[in-house]
C-alpha cells in the first residue's frame, strides 16, 4: 500500500463544551475517492474543514503527505503550525464548497485565473490558457466572458470545480455541493465529479447524501455517527449491506439501487 496522502491520528475537535469529533483514525491513500456519510452533526464537515485550515483540531494530528498540517518543529520543538507553513501544505488541497463564492464582478474566466496569479506569482498568459481548459473540463468553454449572475446554480458550482483545479490539487474536497441546487441541476454538477474521479488522479473527499453517486464513484464509504467513525469500507459493504443499526437506520431514509 502507498504512502497515505492524508492522515487524520486521534483527531478531536470541540466547540466550547460540545465535542464534535471524538477522535478519527482515517487514512487517505493517494487517488483514492472517499465519501462521507452521516446525519446532519455527526462531524463530516468539520473533518474536511479541518483539512483546508479552516478549523484546528482540539487534539490529534493531520498529515498531508507525511507533512504535520497543524504544527511545525521549531528549534528542536513542536508548535502550532506559522501561515507560510500552512499555506505550504494547503496548496496540495483543494476544496469546493455548498456555496459557490464566486466573485460577481469578475467574468469566470477571470475567477479562475484570480488564484494562481496572486498566490502562485504565474503569468497571466499561462494561467488563462490553463483556465480555458479547465473551464472546457467541466463543460463550460463557451461561457468564458459570462458573470457569474449569467449563470445557473449548477454552471457557478461547475466553475467553483474549475476554479479549485487550476491549483492542481493532490487532494480534492467537495462539502455537499449538490445540495444549494435545485433537483434538476442536480445530475450535471455530479457527472463532472464523475469525469474527474475516472480521471483517477486526484484523492478526492466527498461529504454528500447521494447515495447512488457514493455507490458508484468511490472506492471507500465512512459513515460518521456522533463525532466518532461507526462503520467503513467498501461501498457495497456499507450501503447495501449495512452492519450497525444506527447506519442501517440512517440509510432506510434513502433508496439505494444498486
Amino acid at each position: 500500500m502507498a504512502e497515505s496522502i492524508v492522515q487524520y491520528k486521534d483527531v478531536h475537535k470541540s466547540f466550547g463544551d460540545i465535542d464534535v469529533l471524538k477522535g478519527i483514525d482515517l487514512d487517505i491513500q493517494p487517488a483514492e475517492k472517499v465519501a462521507l456519510i452521516g446525519p446532519s452533526g455527526s462531524g463530516k464537515t468539520t473533518i474536511i474543514r479541518m483539512l483546508m485550515t479552516l478549523e484546528e483540531p482540539t487534539m490529534g494530528v493531520i498529515d498531508v503527505g507525511g507533512r504535520n498540517l497543524w504544527q511545525m518543529e521549531k528549534k528542536g520543538e513542536w508548535v502550532r503550525a506559522d501561515d507560510p507553513h500552512l499555506h505550504s501544505i494547503r496548496g496540495d488541497i483543494g476544496m469546493v464548497f455548498q456555496h459557490f463564492n464566486l466573485f460577481p464582478h469578475m467574468t469566470i474566466l477571470e475567477n479562475c485565473m484570480l488564484a494562481p496569479v496572486l498566490v502562485k506569482n504565474e503569468s497571466k498568459k499561462e494561467v488563462k490558457a490553463t483556465a480555458v481548459e479547465m473551464l472546457e473540463k467541466v463543460g463550460l468553454g463557451d461561457k468564458i466572458e459570462l458573470y457569474p449572475a449569467q449563470l445557473s446554480g449548477g454552471q457557478k458550482q461547475r466553475v467553483a470545480m474549475a476554479r479549485a483545479l487550476m491549483m492542481r490539487p493532490k487532494v480534492m474536497l467537495f462539502d455537499e455541493v449538490t445540495s444549494a441546487l435545485d433537483p434538476e441541476l442536480v445530475g450535471e454538477v455530479l457527472e463532472v465529479i464523475r469525469d474527474l474521479a475516472k480521471e483517477g488522479e486526484m484523492a478526492m473527499i466527498l461529504v454528500t447524501h447521494e447515495m447512488d453517486f457514493a455507490l458508484d464513484i468511490a472506492d471507500r464509504v465512512v459513515f460518521l455517527n456522533d463525532g466518532v467513525i461507526e462503520e467503513e469500507g467498501h461501498p457495497e459493504d456499507i450501503l447495501v449491506n449495512p452492519k450497525s443499526e444506527r447506519l442501517q437506520d440512517f440509510l432506510s431514509r434513502f433508496t439505494v439501487n444498486r
